[in-house]
């Protein structure tokens, strides 16, 4: 029988209510790079094992800036997650994806200036692809997730993400459409990227709730117009990560590249102890620990 399956699950505290889920417990994790955003919820739902982390903390107190994402996926590596749902409130910067639609993008454009980017550094240097910032594998199935619920879905598409916490400029917003980007978030990154490092699959259901501010037409975008829609959306966004988790329990071993990202990409020889106890849940499947 195949090792049980445990998926991370990123968002706010509106998606621990799943129906099905049973054996809930709330765990907190203590990690090298410090404290999650607040305690995991662990719960079971058929086969799998599902953490929840609430990205914000469960009473939203963290700023885009402020989120411990190293520690918070970190914690899921420890936990023995394989797999990351990203959920994430992002503006439109395309006519054709509407207030309420579904998003499942496959590129990333980084705007962020003061997050912790890597689990690598202080004596350790590690290079990983990053090309296909997404698992694709995993994007496929939570593309197929939000079919079966028979909402508007975008298979496809570049997201920008911005520091935060304040919203875009209309000349920022003007300059990402320039790009080709086609929504704007504060969230996946350094999400995505730590996530590579951990060797998890990670994806992201984006939620579109505005039209960020290039449409002149519509009112800027804010904060209660955001949750408005997001609020609509929260049982979507719950059912979604039910269907894929089904979806996840009946896939074979995984095989793609996030599964092996670090296997090449350590360039440092003679790890300090220090450092290597530091790294040991990233770089520890792929290289001994240093003799004593």
């Amino acid at each position: 029988m195949s090792a049980r399956r445990v998926i991370g699950v990123i968002g706010g505290s509106g998606l621990y209510e799943l129906s099905g889920l049973t054996n809930v417990h709330e765990q907190r994790v203590t990690t090298p790079f410090g404290d999650p955003s607040d305690a995991l919820l662990v719960g079971d739902l058929d086969e799998v094992q599902l953490v929840f982390v609430p990205r914000h903390g469960r009473s939203h107190r963290l700023t885009p800036s402020e989120v411990p994402y190293a520690a918070n996926i970190h914690a899921l590596k420890q936990l023995g997650a394989q797999y990351v749902l990203s959920v994430s409130a992002v503006g439109s910067l395309r006519e054709e994806i509407h207030p309420g639609h579904v998003v499942i993008p496959d590129q990333l454009i980084d705007r962020t200036k003061e997050r912790r980017s890597s689990f690598f550094g202080e004596g350790v240097v590690g290079h990983i692809a990053f090309a296909e910032p997404f698992c694709h594998d995993l994007r496929n199935l939570l593309l197929g997730a939000v079919r079966d619920c028979g909402t508007t879905v975008h298979p496809h598409g570049t997201l920008v993400v911005m520091e935060g916490p304040a919203f875009s400029t209309r000349a920022e917003s003007h300059l990402y459409r320039s790009w080709g980007a086609h929504i704007i978030g504060m969230t996946a990154l350094p999400e995505a990227k730590l996530a590579r490092e951990a060797e998890l699959c990670y994806a992201t259901l984006a939620l579109s709730t505005d039209y960020d501010c290039w449409r002149e037409e519509e009112a800027a975008v804010t904060v209660d117009a955001v949750v408005a829609v997001l609020r609509r959306n929260v049982s979507l966004a719950r059912e979604v990560v039910r269907r894929a988790a089904q979806l996840i329990a009946q896939q074979p071993p995984r095989s793609c590249p996030c599964s092996r990202a670090i296997e090449h990409a350590v360039m440092t020889h003679d790890i300090a102890p220090q450092a290597y106890q530091r790294l040991q849940h990233i770089i520890g499947r792929h290289i001994p620990p240093p003799a004593k």
